[in-house]
């Protein structure tokens, strides 16, 4: 577990010492390394219910006895071959000396307590006595690392969890059937060795609902859960028991703000509490921002105060089709009558619901009724899907070309988003929706003239047919 690694040069030492960088310890960590600095007491397997002092053992280390005045220069000469393990001394008091000290060695680079040539050479420069004497060293539960812990409990051969997602003061397991008997003792174990965490939580079922959030059982720690967030540099707060938080995600927020510009709009119709939707109005982006939760557009507004942006974000709590239907299909309808291509800000759509966001696509069928003016700015929509095809760029390209009923070839591009587990990736699909699948063009009615072009805009009618859903002026 410890990595051998090169020593630097070290003034003053003799060239033999400083160029051997201790290769032969490396080979000797593999070979002959007693992992018993890093096991707890074997007794503990299968313990269920958190005894801390069960984890007590005794364990023989190598130690070198120096004189105090040059304790610090063998430190930094030997620095790879002391023991560096968090929470343990590597320098103790001599119960035999007053006037010494013991160096504590890692005995995973010192095998059978016998020192290499290079390290000899380091003693003999100092003047240290190269005798390597034997120290009973106690560790406790304090000693030992999570996962170290929890191995040594869990049944042998079986997955050890020591990762979860971290939402402000909870931490997110999704614990496997065999781990389930110990796991209120990893709730405990994961909050004694993780400064911060008071609340520890495991999904009880997929996030099936239509709100996007699961059940969770707390495992250990307070009941709270409401918490706060941070996430590229902007602050967040939720009830995680009650809207949808993926840490995970953070990396995927900043690379669509990143895309916009100031002055740009951005529809936001699946909008949790406003990852997306508030970084892109700290931006100076107009910023139109959904979600059908009732909790998470609670939280929307909360965080769109708590970051000062509720002047500058339009929330809305509704179905995403109607969201589409309705205040984007308006505010699209008022962005297209500039006159200059150059006053036109760009428009993005994102839909980041992955589980069913492509089937939204279809509403952008003829959501728009009119001639496609020509310097018009079409939406680029940016819509997330999960995919366990083995060519899963493909396949959700095509699901998308199937709501919408036009081919995206050579007008879309796909990102990898995350792996969510084996064999299942979330991707994002970004593409312009293509002109004749937005625009539905308008035809006179039966026996009239065609209508006179318009005086704003030589590109579009001035008056449409009784049959258009949408009137433009």
């Amino acid at each position: 577990m410890l990595l051998a690694q090169r020593s630097g040069r070290i003034p003053g030492l003799p060239a033999a010492a400083q160029t051997a960088n201790f290769c032969t310890m490396r080979e000797a960590v593999e070979e002959n390394g007693s992992p018993e600095l890093y096991s707890p007491n074997p007794e503990v397997r299968g313990m269920t219910l958190l005894n801390r002092e069960a984890f007590k053992r005794t364990v023989v280390v190598p130690v070198l006895k120096v004189k105090k005045e040059i304790v610090h220069a063998l430190v930094k000469a030997l620095k790879h071959t002391v023991l560096q393990r968090p929470g343990l001394k590597r320098v103790i008091e001599d119960p035999e000396d007053e006037g010494s000290k013991l160096v504590i060695l890692d005995p995973h680079q010192v095998p059978e307590f016998s020192l290499g040539q290079a390290e000899q050479e380091v003693l003999k420069h100092l003047n240290i006595p190269p005798e390597v004497s034997r120290y009973n060293l106690e560790l406790t539960y304090e000693n030992f690392k999570s996962e170290e812990i929890l191995r040594a409990v869990l049944p042998e051969g079986q997955d050890v969890t020591s990762g979860f997602s971290r939402v402000g003061h909870i931490a997110h397991f999704n614990l496997r059937d065999h781990q389930l008997p110990y796991k209120h003792l990893i709730g405990q174990v994961i909050i004694d060795k993780n400064p911060g965490i008071t609340c520890v939580v495991n999904k009880t079922s997929i996030i099936d609902s239509t709100y996007r959030n699961f059940e969770m059982e707390v495992l250990a720690g307070e009941s709270n859960l409401v918490t706060k967030v941070k996430e590229n540099n902007i602050s967040y707060e939720l009830d995680f028991a009650k809207v949808y938080w993926n840490p995970r995600l953070s990396t995927e927020h900043g690379r669509i703000v990143e895309l916009l510009k100031p002055g740009d709009v951005l529809f936001d119709v699946f909008a949790g509490i406003g990852p997306f939707a508030i970084p892109a109005a700290k931006k100076k982006c107009v910023v139109f921002a959904n979600d059908l939760n009732p909790e998470s557009y609670k939280w929307l507004l909360h965080n769109c105060k708590l970051n000062k942006v509720d002047n500058k974000i339009k929330a809305f709590n509704l179905d995403g089709r109607d969201f589409l239907l309705g205040p984007v299909r308006e505010e699209l309808s008022k962005a297209l009558v500039l006159e200059k291509e150059a006053q036109k800000p760009a428009v993005h759509i994102v839909m980041n619901l992955p589980a069913s966001a492509l089937e939204f696509l279809d509403v952008f069928r003829h959501l728009l009724v009119g001639e496609p003016c020509g310097a018009a700015v079409l939406p680029t929509v940016h819509c997330y899907g999960f995919s366990k095809h083995e060519n899963p760029a493909k396949e959700i390209q095509e699901r998308a070309e199937a709501s919408l009923g036009a081919s995206l070839d050579g007008r879309c591009a796909t990102y990898l988003v995350r792996n969510v587990a084996p064999n299942k990736e979330m991707l994002c699909i970004s593409f312009q929706v293509p002109a004749d699948v937005l625009y539905k063009r308008p035809c006179p009615a039966e026996g009239e003239e065609q209508p006179s072009r318009c005086t704003f805009c030589s590109f579009r009618p001035l008056l449409l047919c009784v049959n258009a859903v949408t009137a433009w002026h």
